[in-house]
């Protein structure tokens, strides 16, 4: 959460070498701030953590998809994990080979299938028998072999919130064990298969070291029928779901992580590729905001800000801890504020809506009408969720490298959220159009 990239000198926030206050002041707020540095740092950890079998390290790109953010992971080495066209076509927008990108989701359509396989990507990790049958039925319209993982189900409990465990067996994702040992008959049917690999992903923002290392222990007797059988397995892929520190130490250790998985992936004698997404991206990035109104109600103090659920939604689905903290403090953002220099907040959003809210009950120092917060641990599934709702433009996006800065999206406007929409219908069709 605070490092040497988000880092308060004296009583100013600092990002990289920027004030914080700067950026906010120069391109308004609300706005995310990503350090560069802070991206390129947890990347090259996991790489490095796993580089005893030379993992292929594909970003997840649905946590922070940012075309800049994009290029700067390209150029570190990384591959990447897509879960629509949309994704394929940011990662070939910003010169990734298409055969570093694995295409994951329960419920892939005919035309991203069709588009992953026109574009030569690496594999599709498969979540159902349906799902095989359709991936067969579009590799053989177009005269191509369709490379697949198979996503297994293992069953493991990965002790996170329930709307982001994927790995038990109630779970939409993937395929039970039992099942997916029935669909390599399947697979052999379809002629425009190639089993390349198994994939299990189990949850996201997992903090305890020994959840993957069972998954993965549970599914090495799998893998080893699997190339009993002569299927040309390549790789076993560990997806991701790494849990990154909120509140300032509950996040995974990743060398002792490592130190885990690694005698069950070299088992395999597989390679191993893994889905990282928030454990890169997350303290990467935070949210600027100023506060608007200070409101006291009954027994509440509120503070009002101009960023809302649209800009940072994971609070209210999640009921998602994020440390806020003055961008100006007297205050380490670790202090305990004693007397009236702190006075307990719910730090609330403009928006209309009672779950457009960021803390409850939070002492903050003292803060008044026209003041900066930031909002830590933003740079994963904050400005990648963020939406148009209540007709509120979208934030600006901002990189910082060491003491240079530059814009990486710009603020929408009014005009953009209209934009494709018609007062008056260009033509009008009949039923007998149809």
């Amino acid at each position: 959460m605070f490092n040497e990239f988000f880092r308060y000198d004296g009583d100013q926030l600092m990002c990289e070498g920027i004030a914080a206050d700067e950026l906010a002041g120069k391109f308004g707020t609300p706005l995310y701030v990503y350090s560069a540095g802070a991206f390129r740092k947890q990347y090259r950890e996991i790489a490095d953590s796993f580089s005893a079998v030379k993992p292929l390290v594909c970003y997840s790109i649905k946590s922070c998809s940012n075309l800049s953010i994009l290029k700067l992971l390209k150029e570190e080495g990384a591959a990447f994990d897509c879960v629509s066209k949309g994704e394929v076509m940011r990662a070939l927008k910003i010169g990734a080979d298409p055969k570093t990108l694995v295409f994951a989701g329960v419920g892939k359509t005919e035309d991203e299938i069709e588009h992953a396989l026109r574009v030569g990507i690496l594999m599709f990790n498969v979540e159902s028998e349906s799902e095989l049958t359709a991936i067969s039925r579009v590799a053989a319209r177009r005269g191509v072999e369709a490379g697949i993982a198979l996503r297994l189900n293992p069953d493991v409990d990965p002790k996170t919130h329930k709307h982001i465990s994927t790995g038990k067996r109630e779970s939409k994702f993937g395929i039970d064990i039992e099942r997916a040992k029935a669909s390599l008959k399947r697979i052999r049917e379809l002629k425009n298969l190639r089993l390349k690999g198994v994939h299990l992903h189990i949850g996201s923002q997992i903090t305890e070291n020994d959840r993957h290392a069972e998954a993965i222990a549970k599914v090495v007797p799998f893998i080893k029928e699997v190339k009993a059988a002569d299927f040309p397995l390549e790789y076993i892929n560990v997806g991701g779901g790494y849990g990154i520190s909120y509140r300032g130490s509950e996040g995974l250790n990743i060398t002792d992580f490592a130190a885990k998985m690694l005698p069950h992936i070299k088992e395999t004698g597989l390679k191993m590729a893994c889905e990282p997404g928030r454990y890169v991206s997350g303290n990467g990035g935070i949210l600027l905001t100023r506060v608007i109104f200070d409101k006291p109600s009954g027994d509440k103090n509120f503070l009002i800000v101009d960023a809302a659920m649209n800009d940072l939604i994971r609070p209210a689905i999640y009921d998602a801890y994020h440390k806020i903290w003055p961008v100006q403090s007297e205050f380490a953002p670790d202090a305990e504020i004693a007397g009236d220099a702190g006075r307990v907040y719910d730090v609330v959003g403009p928006v209309c809506e009672s779950t457009d809210v960021f803390a409850k009950a939070r002492r903050l120092p003292a803060t008044n009408e026209g003041e900066l917060l930031a909002i830590f641990s933003a740079g994963a599934y904050g400005m990648a969720m963020s939406s148009t709702y209540n007709q509120r433009p979208r934030a600006a996006e901002v990189i910082v490298q060491g003491d240079k800065f530059w814009v990486a999206r710009e603020r929408e406007s009014i005009e953009d959220l209209i934009r494709g929409e018609r007062l008056t219908p260009r033509e009008v069709f009949s039923a007998a159009d149809l």
